[in-house]
């Protein structure tokens, strides 16, 4: 039965969608995903190399953070994929926008697990969710960012088509560190896709 509330949510906008790739299908997470997010985002190195990702993961937080997604996509705030590989459906990551309509602008935000590193699955999540971005979400700007010490994200989104636009000096404290971040930046007229 729907709320009040529900049903003057656009149906689209309630069914989060599934984008398909040649090796990859990005669907929404559901709760059965706790497992393999605890696991693979709980990896000390995800945590090190990510701004938002909290090392020790508990499973716990699996579970809380797989529990906001749908209220975030029906808000309009952002949408959020497990990234599963085709060959075996198995779960190797998470991808997403957080989404600032106003500005028709989003923030990529990704993490593959560690044993699945090198294969080229993050640059191929990425350049879907650009293409969902522009096309389906009538996005003008995608912007990401990553810690100056992590090049090989930097190299992912160059690769799929964002320019370098900056360094943010100190601009993180992450683990009482303070990290210097790297910006990248896409317009919609500039997507080319594959």
């Amino acid at each position: 039965m729907q709320t009040s509330d529900e049903s003057s949510i656009p149906e689209k906008l309630r069914e989060r969608p599934t984008v398909e790739t040649a090796r990859l299908v990005l669907r929404p997470c559901c709760m059965e995903d706790a497992g393999d997010i605890y696991r693979l985002a709980g990896d000390r190195e995800i945590a090190y190399n990510t701004m938002l990702v909290p090392h020790p993961y508990e499973f716990s937080e699996a579970e809380r953070w797989i529990g906001t997604h749908q209220e975030i996509f029906e808000s309009g705030q952002g949408v959020t994929f497990g990234i599963e590989r085709r060959a075996d459906a198995a779960f190797i990551g998470t991808i997403g926008l957080t989404i600032f309509e106003k500005h028709r602008s989003a923030e990529i935000g990704y993490w593959i697990g560690k044993p699945f590193w090198g294969n080229g699955y993050c640059t191929e999540a990425s350049l879907a969710v650009l293409k969902y971005g522009f096309h389906q979400r009538g996005l003008h700007r995608i912007h990401g960012k990553c810690y100056s010490r992590n090049p090989a994200s930097g190299r992912v989104m160059e690769k799929i088509g964002m320019q370098h636009e900056g360094r943010l000096r100190d601009h993180i404290l992450k683990w009482d560190v303070f990290e210097n971040v790297e910006t990248y930046g896409i317009l919609e007229d500039e997507f080319g896709e594959e």
